[in-house]
């Protein structure tokens, strides 16, 4: 280290001798965040964890040919071009759709990107035959992408994308489909393995060092092909911390410099130490999906309006100490989708206990049944508090839920798979946490027939004839208004049918440090990692 101090004092004078600007070297500017996550979202190209893990491990080293604007904070975002400027739907045949690439644009790896990555991509998590299928990557983007049917390269810089229907809510699919190096792929021997730890996309940050469970190191991208989206800091270091406790006090000591989702009741010490709490409009709700299918005991619909009045939701608002909202549904009343439903989700223990009896239970004679959950994780907000209090809720009325406790990869592959698979065997409900942003993401992934697990995430096996022709003729339709309409109208008949039990919209909490001076919070469970800056 001597040795290093005498090297640069001595070029230092010399430098003044001579006549040279002597420029100080800058200090590294870096960023430590702690996730709420037991371990580094999976870094090959399609991150598993859930849509959290995508500010992570997704739009950081990769792009999607469709982004979202994640940049503004003071209204929702909206579909912008990003690995492609332009799509447009062919008008003559309403199931194709032409993509055309940005030009220019390389890989980490120094590669170039084009429609044969594209394509290749695509094999990559839908063409089990293609020698790069990764079972693991198909695993969580294969749901999210339910409309395509085939696709093809035109040219160089144009693929085509042919739907199963005519979708008129499919750009929203593409958020999720993000494209990773065939090069560097080949590099590394054909190891999905290998890759992982040297991953090469076309995003902002590169991987640096990956230790899995420990930390992942993002280096900013310089060559970034967005200048609008290159880093403000040099690095950025993720540490996993999935106990909130851990991740406030973390904060506090210094170990890091922003948190999500901090400890509620520690806010007031944060703001007491200098700390920043940012949150926001989120169209995030916290919910338990309910089997519906012959055997469960929610396929009577008195118990599941039963376990929705059961709810002191605004005591929920205070568990969280003000970081959530109360849901009235699947989307809040704000949103154009929300309609007119006759069922109103208020809290009336009276009216809960009169259907439990009317149904055949009591606190005396309680129904029990098993609810499987997370232990926490990015979207869950406080897992394992919020549902030690609906359970005491629910007992209230005469049903006793009983827990399977899992950790959140876990948790995701019991609600791919469906209440219909054996591994859900003897669980009636499946509490997850998730966006509804869009059309495909707030109602038709969940309530249409069609994507009943494992084809799409409706878990439960929820099916209406009335919701399932509105969001048929809803995807065929291209005109907003008319879109809005016919999803407000679906809204209203499956919050009427309680097919769900609603708990809280997330307001996606935030702590920073004082040394945090730029943070973009967007009105989305996507953020923007690139806009984080500090003094």
């Amino acid at each position: 280290m001597r040795a290093r101090n005498f090297i640069l004092v001595a070029a230092m004078a010399l430098g003044l001798a001579m006549g040279w600007p002597v420029i100080p070297a800058r200090a590294e500017s870096i960023v430590r965040y702690g996730i709420s996550m037991a371990d580094i979202p999976l870094t090959t190209g399609q991150p598993d964890r859930g849509a959290g893990a995508y500010q992570f491990t997704a739009y950081t080293i990769y792009d999607p040919l469709v982004a979202w604007d994640m940049d503004v904070s003071d209204r929702p975002g909206r579909l912008v071009p990003g690995l492609a400027t332009e799509w447009k739907v062919d008008d003559s045949d309403k199931t194709r759709w032409r993509f055309t690439l940005r030009r220019g644009v390389k890989f980490h790896d120094g590669s170039d990107f084009n429609a044969d990555a594209v394509i290749w991509n695509l094999d990559k998590v839908l063409n089990d035959k293609a020698p790069q299928f990764d079972k693991r990557q198909s695993a969580q983007v294969k749901t999210r992408l339910p409309s395509v049917a085939s696709y093809a390269k035109i040219d160089d810089f144009t693929v085509e994308i042919t739907t199963k229907t005519v979708d008129s809510f499919f750009p929203y699919q593409m958020l999720w489909f993000l494209v990773s190096s065939p090069a560097q792929y080949e590099k590394l021997g054909k190891d999905w393995d290998k890759f992982a730890s040297q991953p090469s996309g076309t995003g902002p940050f590169k991987l640096t060092k990956l230790v899995p469970r420990e930390l992942a190191e993002l280096s900013r991208n310089p060559d970034y092909w967005d200048k609008k989206r290159i880093p403000k800091v040099d690095k950025m270091i993720l540490i996993p911390m999935p106990e909130a406790l851990t991740r406030t006090n973390a904060l506090l000591a210094g170990q890091v410099d922003l948190i999500e989702t901090p400890a509620p009741d520690a806010v007031p010490q944060l703001k007491a130490a200098g700390m920043r709490i940012v949150d926001n409009v989120t169209p995030h709700v916290w919910n338990y999906h309910l089997s519906v299918l012959p055997g469960s005991p929610w396929t009577d619909i008195r118990l599941r309006k039963a376990l929705n009045l059961a709810i002191d939701r605004d005591a929920v608002v205070g568990l969280m100490n003000g970081l959530a909202k109360p849901a009235k549904g699947q989307v809040d009343p704000s949103s154009p989708w929300f309609g007119r439903p006759t069922f109103e989700l208020t809290y009336d223990l009276a009216a809960a206990r009169k259907l439990v009896e009317e149904a055949g239970y009591s606190r005396d004679k309680p129904l029990k049944t098993t609810f499987i959950i997370a232990q926490g994780g990015t979207g869950q907000m406080l897992s394992l508090p919020m549902n030690e209090f609906l359970q005491q809720s629910f007992k209230e009325i005469g049903i006793d839920v009983d827990f399977k406790v899992v950790e959140l990869e876990t948790l995701y592959t019991h609600w791919r798979k469906g209440a219909g698979d054996e591994m859900n065997a003897g669980i009636t409900a499946n509490n997850i946490a998730y966006v509804t942003s869009d059309p495909l993401y707030a109602i038709v992934r969940f309530f249409h027939s069609g994507q009943v697990a494992p084809v799409g995430v409706n878990w439960g096996g929820y099916k209406n004839p009335k919701v399932d022709a509105l969001i048929d003729e809803a995807r065929q339709t291209f005109d907003t208004a008319k879109q809005d309409e016919l999803l407000a109208q679906a809204h209203a008949l499956i919050v009427d049918d309680a097919a769900l039990v609603w708990v809280v919209h997330d307001t996606n909490p935030h702590a920073l440090s004082p040394k945090v001076k730029t943070f973009v919070q967007a009105q989305h469970w996507f953020q923007d990692l690139t806009q984080i800056g500090l003094e």
